[in-house]
């Protein structure tokens, strides 16, 4: 129930590191009406951001082949058989990059986020229960070559989770 189209994003916006797209405001209202409903008709959207459905069409195939956007389906994990989520900082001794890429790699990793502070990486694991998540934890992240230690944070219950910030 993985995705297989992964999105890496290297490009830093607040650095400026990598390469970062331009978006202007019509392609921000675009995304806008696609984070409402991803199965919006481009004529739809095309009628609210002033475009024809083919102009919108070939705008939002940019934004898919820039990695500006994806559209996929977001799911309840609880609801598709995975009852236990966490997060777990991680702090790495030597190079972060071949313990994310190793992260990257497994299935139950939903983000892998390289931070500042506390941890050097911090991990979403979805799992499909304590056994599964123990499994993971125990016998895969602490085992990778560099890995000095791991924190979980065990979610009880999900008060929020929203992809809007597109267009804030």
């Amino acid at each position: 129930m993985h995705s297989e189209g992964v999105a890496s994003r290297s490009a830093d916006p607040r650095t400026g590191t990598g390469s970062s797209p331009t978006i202007d405001a019509v392609s921000l209202a675009i995304i806008k009406q696609l984070q409402e409903d991803g199965r919006r008709p481009y004529a739809a959207i095309g009628k609210a951001v002033g475009l024809s459905e083919a102009a919108v069409r070939q705008r939002v195939q940019k934004l898919l082949d820039q990695g500006v956007m994806q559209i996929v389906a977001v799911t309840d994990p609880l609801t598709v058989g995975f009852r236990r989520q966490a997060m777990v900082g991680i702090n790495v001794e030597g190079d972060l990059d071949p313990v994310a890429e190793a992260l990257t790699a497994m299935a139950e990793c939903e983000y892998v986020v390289m931070t500042a502070g506390s941890f050097d990486l911090m991990v979403e694991i979805v799992c499909e229960d304590d056994d599964h998540l123990l499994d993971v934890i125990n016998k895969r992240i602490r085992t990778l070559p560099g890995v000095r230690s791991t924190e979980s944070f065990v979610y009880l219950k999900l008060k929020k989770q929203t992809y809007m910030w597109g267009t804030r």
